[in-house]
């Protein structure tokens, strides 16, 4: 029976490069592995041909062969590959191991992966990371803080030291795998690994589990937990806690904790990296005669700002220094006040007279009100409005 081509069985155009091959047989390997399809040996052969074609085209040279010779490249003398025998390319005595390689690489989780952590340590494995949302002032960002935190995880088991086993007897070796954590069989022409199926890969097994863990070695329990929120901290900012997330399995070491903190808006500032900003609103009269405001600063205090004569809505004074501070240095921020003019409300009578005496007086006190209008008359006179 003639031989399919190798890039119609990976569904790949000969033009595919080295990604798209290996995401190809990744795919199909998948597919077709025999313990995915116990038993069916139309899977097995398929199995077999995806494995043929890629090891094929994977290699360079090996693929400029088969490109130019087809399949003649690994027949028996006829080509710069021959020398295979039958049922498959001559790519000599280290196909196997190479498949190996692949198949780790392929197949780890899918067999169970994890492996070189199997029969080691009597069954331990590292315990989860933890994520703790934590939210904060801006003057708490600002200034620095030690915070105490409840966490719900898991901690060692007390009753018998995180082995899992009852107090006086201990984990025996599996006998399936006599420890090893896997156990191998053959399909077809190479061996397979998987996990043990009695240890699930923990190479050994209690007969005996303790009654307070039921065999796992930790018990649930909320911990308080000291934390440092150093000043500068930003929203988002993640604090690690090395060895305080869930204890591991079976006396294996605990994961991390993860703290991600967030910061309340503030009723003042807004921020900006390092920076501040604060929209500050000034009376009609400061804005036009000038004067002084006192502002709140971050830090609790008040900075006076010197409003020149004829301020207009929207300017903006930098406090330089009077920002946030940078996050582990001794930088600061700087602090930017922009103003706007208040047009007065719930006027009396008198302030009425006033105004209007003021809007008769007022020639050249809006330039830039009285410029805009200038130009939209000119505008109306081009259309002849």
């Amino acid at each position: 029976m003639a031989k399919r081509d190798y890039y119609e069985v990976l569904g790949v155009s000969r033009s595919a490069d080295e990604k798209e091959l290996k995401s190809a047989f990744r795919k199909m390997a998948k597919q077709f592995h025999p313990d995915a399809n116990p038993g069916d040996n139309t899977a097995e052969q398929k199995f077999k041909e995806i494995n043929e074609a890629y090891e094929a085209l994977k290699d360079p040279q090996k693929r400029a062969a088969y490109d130019r010779f087809g399949h003649a490249a690994f027949e028996d003398g006829r080509g710069p590959f021959g020398g295979g025998g039958a049922g498959g390319p001559g790519f000599g005595p280290e196909f196997s191991s190479s498949m190996s390689d692949i198949f780790e690489d392929l197949f780890g989780e899918f067999m169970g992966g994890r492996r070189s952590g199997a029969g080691r340590g009597g069954g331990q494995s590292r315990g989860s990371d933890l994520r703790y949302d934590m939210e904060i002032s801006l003057t708490d960002a600002y200034t620095g803080k030690s915070a105490q935190i409840r966490v719900p995880t898991s901690v060692t088991c007390d009753t018998c030291s995180g082995s899992g086993a009852k107090p006086g007897t201990s984990p025996k070796t599996c006998g399936t795998c006599n420890g090893a954590g896997a156990v191998r069989s053959s399909s077809g022409f190479f061996t397979v690994e998987r996990t043990c199926p009695s240890c699930q890969g923990r190479g050994s097994v209690i007969s005996d589990p303790c009654e307070s863990c039921s065999g796992q070695g930790r018990v649930k329990k909320e911990r308080t937990l000291s934390v440092n929120i150093p000043a500068g901290v930003e929203d988002g900012t993640r604090i690690r806690l090395a060895n305080e997330g869930e204890s591991g399995l079976r006396g294996g070491p605990s994961g991390d904790l993860y703290i991600f903190l967030s910061i309340k808006p503030h009723e003042f500032f807004q921020r900006d990296g390092a920076d501040l900003f604060s929209r500050v609103p000034i009376s009609m009269t400061t804005a036009a005669m000038g004067g002084e405001i006192e502002v709140p600063t971050i830090d609790g205090k008040k900075a006076r700002v010197t409003i020149p004569e004829g301020t207009q809505g929207g300017k903006q004074f930098r406090l330089k220094g009077k920002g946030m501070p940078v996050l582990r240095s001794t930088q600061l921020g700087d602090m930017y006040i922009q103003v706007s003019v208040e047009t007065p409300v719930n006027l009396t009578r008198k302030q009425r007279e006033l105004l209007k005496e003021f809007e008769a007086e007022a020639k050249d006190n809006s330039p830039q009100s009285a410029g805009f209008f200038a130009k939209a008359r000119a505008f109306w006179d081009n259309f002849g409005t």
